[in-house]
């Protein structure tokens, strides 16, 4: 890396004693870039095996890369924590302007740890924190208005981003997530909780630098280089025109929408809530992250009638993707385009993840219908697919944690399936709920051997789409070429760059990258450096208790017909069992 790059320059936050400090970490930005490499560094650094995910001492780390504010779709920070949701590795990825924020405020990385005795937030200018009593926007019934109050205060100049929680974080809801600029989130594996554990309801960070380039010319001609390839692309301009929710008719024709609790992989509604139809009749705007050409973000305007009140309209401004249409769309057998949207908007507003909602409002459903959860369970509530009014009383109940059924669906749908039964139709994987692709094997173990139980890990659904359709390949090569993909993009989240962008950012391309960032590598070097990483996550997880025999596989992928299937469960567990041998091998 360059001498002197701010980027090296790691905040350390003590909530507890309202004390902050910089030290420098060449050893770790030099080897490990930054983003994800860096992250889990010093995650295992400073959050000891066993400790309690909620526990004041239990950090927070967020990281950038030395792509951010350089390069096109380089405009990621990379989250890490002990996530409460699965008592693991919680990884979580934003876009938005916090990875720029962070870089022009002189910094690379923050590391929080420890607790306010009242509620408060971070305020980051420059690479100096400053501790602000947040009291009154504790219990705020929404996130985005304390979001703008929070704005309204800081009166910082330049680049400034603001991460916040809602009540579903303040009430420790396991798998509550973090917004930040309103239509990005930290969404998976509950850091919005860690932040309601430390009563720190929000941070801020704003700068206004410049960043060196090793060779001005040649860093010029790469950058239009890399940003002619991102507006030219094809796949690109599907992500402009319609933004991932593009997927949403595809999968449903081939029967990998998964619909009502995965009872089925094709819904009959798929184009009332496809990415065309919110295009049409919804779109208001697109917005892009920092430094990206692309623009995909979505937002629809919802127009709505006031009650009570003859002539007059709210519009209300919702982002929508293909997760947040999958899981509170087809898995719950909504159909009704107004309806999602209003049932989006509200788990926004309350701070929660999309995907993991969906899921555990899709068991629920479903376990009221065979029997094992009751209306004396639910506090009278009835939930069943097709009907939103059940679902948007259910996110505020989960929030509110308002008895036992809803706090306990308050920490996920494997805590709801071992108290109530169910297990076998419990969408999770690795403990985190299920992402919206029923494509088959490839894509099943994609979530249950990446290192967060996430699509984002690796494309294994891609792998079931483009291959296994052909016919199924032996279970070890199977899992070799997951592992093989999510090795490579710990580079990219390392650096950090958009998964959207990982067929521009080839290995060949991502060296040059570096290398007017200051990095002088070979691409075997680059390879070692990925695997590094690769194996510390997995370090991390086995030290807090990980165990792949302990990885349980809902039966309903095996029941309900997928995209691929022909697939069991002794073929599952080699792969796993491949994985396993793996990564308890040395490197090489």
């Amino acid at each position: 890396m360059l001498s002197n790059d701010p980027l090296a320059n790691v905040l350390y936050v003590d909530l507890s004693k309202k004390h902050s400090w910089v030290e420098r970490r060449e050893d770790l930005f030099g080897k490990y870039f930054g983003g994800a490499g860096v992250a889990i560094q010093l995650l295992t650094e400073n959050c000891p095996a066993g400790i309690d995910p909620l526990a004041p001492e239990a950090p927070i780390v967020l990281a950038t890369g030395p792509l951010d504010g350089l390069f096109p779709l380089g405009s990621k920070t990379v989250a890490m924590f002990k996530s409460p949701h699965t008592g693991n590795l919680g990884e979580s990825h934003a876009g938005g302007r916090s990875a720029v924020a962070i870089r022009m405020s002189g910094i690379g990385a923050i590391v929080i740890t420890g607790a306010n005795t009242n509620p408060g937030y971070l305020s980051i200018e420059e690479g100096k924190a400053y501790f602000r009593d947040a009291t009154t926007l504790w219990g705020m019934s929404s996130s985005v208005t304390a979001g703008r109050i929070v704005r309204q205060n800081e009166s910082s100049a330049g680049l400034r981003s603001i991460m916040r929680i809602g009540r579903a974080g303040e009430n420790l809801v396991t798998y509550a997530d973090v917004s930040t600029e309103t239509y990005r989130h930290f969404g998976r594996l509950g850091m919005g909780a860690v932040f309601g554990s430390k009563k720190l309801k929000a941070v801020v960070v704003s700068g206004n630098r410049t960043l060196e380039v090793a060779d001005k010319v040649a860093y010029q001609a790469l950058y239009d280089e890399i940003n002619t390839a991102a507006v030219s692309s094809p796949v690109m301009k599907k992500y402009h025109d319609l933004g991932t929710a593009e997927n949403v008719q595809p999968l449903s024709a081939l029967g990998g929408l998964p619909t009502r609790n995965v009872q089925a992989g094709h819904f009959e509604s798929a184009e009332a809530i496809s990415g065309e139809h919110y295009a049409e009749h919804y779109l208001g705007r697109r917005l892009a992250c920092s430094h990206c050409p692309v623009a995909c973000i979505h937002i629809a305007a919802l127009r709505e009638p006031y009650q009570d009140e003859a002539y007059y309209y709210k519009t209300t401004m919702i982002s929508y993707d293909y997760e947040p249409i999958y899981a509170l769309g087809s898995m719950l057998g909504l159909s009704n385009p107004e309806q999602v949207l209003s049932l989006m908007n509200k788990v926004e507003v309350l701070g929660l993840d999309a995907m993991s909602s969906g899921v555990c409002l899709a068991w629920a459903t479903e376990a009221m219908e065979k029997g094992l959860v009751t209306e004396q369970d639910t506090g009278g509530l009835k939930l069943e697919f097709g009907k939103a009014d059940g679902y948007v009383a259910g996110v505020e109940a989960i929030t509110s944690r308002s008895n036992e059924f809803w706090r306990t669906l308050g920490r996920g749908v494997d805590a709801a399936a071992t108290r109530y039964g169910g297990v076998d139709f419990a969408m999770a994987f690795g403990g985190n709920e299920m992402p919206g692709y029923h494509t088959g094997p490839a894509g099943y173990l994609g979530f249950m051997l990446g290192a967060r139980h996430s699509h984002l890990d690796n494309a294994g659904y891609a792998i079931d789409q483009k291959e296994l359709t052909k016919g199924l390949i032996p279970a070890e090569q199977l899992a070799q070429k997951l592992m093989d993909e999510e090795r490579w993009r710990q580079v990219l989240s390392s650096l950090t760059v958009c998964f959207f962008a990982r067929g521009i950012y080839t290995p060949e391309l991502t060296l040059r990258a570096l290398a007017a960032a200051g990095y002088n590598l070979t691409a075997e070097q680059l390879a070692a450096t990925a695997d590094d990483i690769y194996r510390a996550k997995f370090a991390f997880k086995l030290a807090n208790g990980f165990d792949f025999n302990k990885l349980t596989i809902p039966h309903r992928v095996f029941e309900t017909p997928a995209v691929v299937s022909g697939f069991d469960e002794e073929y599952m567990r080699r792969a796993i069992a491949f994985a396993a041998g793996q990564l308890a091998s040395p490197r090489g």
